[in-house]
């Protein structure tokens, strides 16, 4: 599952390239029975099924043995988890390493998760049927922040979430699509007034669609002028 990231893109390329490095252990390899079991019926009933706690155990200390994962940090993907913030993937990013743990079925035994886990989060409000998508998202977003990895680092710095505000609207050519031409300012060769209107752009976005994000990032003097001026384009 793992080759989406670690075959394709930037981040595959930084794969390729050494930039970064992934090691994926399947708890199926620990298990001691001859059906390479990893999940069990719940104690107290009730659907589906949960996974072991020794087979992920194993799999933890196997990975622990290996120099760049001694100390590193367990996170658990899980829709019970904290939302992940870029602010949680700045700081991924600079750590040697980490791990993540990807559930399955109803979850994880209760006891391997007060033991090993150091972080619980969440990609979103919805349940997908296990955490190795989630875990991919991350490692490709904690990936792409890596010196080198982007062709031009002002990339991730002017991503969404960077400064607590939405990215501004793209445009390329042609000029006119379907009757809608591109913003005149965008083609005006004035990279200040250009510059400004973007930010505009940006903050009224947050604004109209992700105004959650201003509990931690209100906005400021500058952008409250700036929304007075492009504010209706």
């Amino acid at each position: 599952m793992f080759s989406a990231v670690k075959e394709y893109g930037v981040v595959g390329r930084a794969f390729r390239e050494g930039q970064c490095r992934l090691v994926c252990e399947n708890p199926r390899d620990f298990a001691k029975d001859a059906h390479r079991t990893v999940d069990d019926t719940p104690y107290g009933g009730g659907p589906g099924m949960v996974m072991k706690p020794e087979p992920l155990w194993s799999a933890l200390q196997n990975l622990r043995q290996k120099a760049a994962f001694e100390t590193a940090k367990v996170v658990y993907l899980s829709p019970q988890g904290r939302p992940v913030k870029q602010i949680m993937i700045d700081d991924w990013s600079e750590q040697s390493s980490i791990i993540f743990l990807a559930g399955r079925y109803e979850g994880v035994d209760e006891r391997f998760l007060e033991l090993a886990v150091d972080e619980e989060v969440c990609v979103g409000d919805c349940v997908v049927s296990g955490g190795e998508l989630p875990a991919m998202i991350l490692i490709d977003a904690i990936a792409r922040q890596l010196t080198g990895v982007l062709g031009d680092p002002e990339s991730a710095r002017q991503d969404s979430f960077a400064a607590g505000r939405l990215d501004w609207p793209h445009y390329t050519r042609p000029i006119e699509f379907q009757g809608r031409p591109v913003p005149a300012i965008l083609r005006s060769g004035n990279h200040q007034e250009i510059a400004r209107w973007r930010h505009a752009r940006a903050v009224k976005r947050t604004v109209v669609w992700r105004p959650d994000l201003l509990e931690q990032h209100p906005l400021n003097e500058a952008e409250e002028k700036l929304l007075s001026q492009y504010g209706d384009d």
